[in-house]
């Protein structure tokens, strides 16, 4: 009985959702919960969907001070839409160019916070060397303490961006210019 005890409080720790801590705090993205995925209206009849992962950088949240930064790595090569004649075609000069742009860049330094949670980022996305102001607002965000693992936490985030804007405008108005991103993190705090 005492085991089954034990087991049930261990594994409530491990999902309790803690509030953020008074001081600034630095995470290191976790690659297997860290990912980029996109949806893009096709032909007005479906969305074509992707995932880019996983997504290397940072993230240090003060939420007393109401600051955070946030620094993104986004390697393009790993785009993967389950169809690999698509991602070819994707891969292209005329859309994302990865060959010549084979990463892209999220940088934020302005955070809203409500409740000592950030619900909302704004920073600086960078795609085929152009960039443009980009929003990200929290669908979710939680921190957990894991036994003997540390504080762990992450967010699902989306946002939107208008293709055309970095140069691949190929295939306007059959294939949408407005891009859906949805952004799940999850970092472990630096010991």
């Amino acid at each position: 009985m005492k085991a089954a005890r034990r087991a049930s409080l261990l594994a409530l720790l491990a999902t309790t959702t803690l509030p953020v801590s008074a001081a600034p705090e630095v995470f290191d993205l976790d690659p297997a919960q860290t990912f980029v995925h996109f949806e893009v209206l096709h032909f007005g009849t479906s969305t074509l969907r992707g995932r880019i992962g996983p997504v290397r950088g940072e993230v240090e949240i003060d939420a007393a001070a109401g600051r955070g930064r946030v620094g993104l790595v986004i390697d393009m090569r790993t785009l993967d839409t389950g169809f690999k004649p698509l991602d070819a075609r994707l891969r292209q000069p005329d859309l994302l160019d990865i060959g010549a742009h084979p990463e892209a860049w999220f940088v934020a330094e302005r955070f809203r916070f409500e409740q000592g949670r950030p619900v909302a980022l704004t920073g600086e996305f960078t795609l085929r060397g152009t960039s443009a102001p980009l929003t990200l607002r929290a669908l979710r965000f939680a921190c957990i303490e894991v036994p003997g693992a540390g504080t762990r936490c992450g967010g699902d985030f989306e946002g939107e961006v208008s293709r055309s804007h970095f140069g691949a405008s190929f295939g306007v108005p059959l294939v949408a210019d407005r891009v859906r991103l949805l952004v799940q993190v999850e970092g472990v705090r630096r010991r």
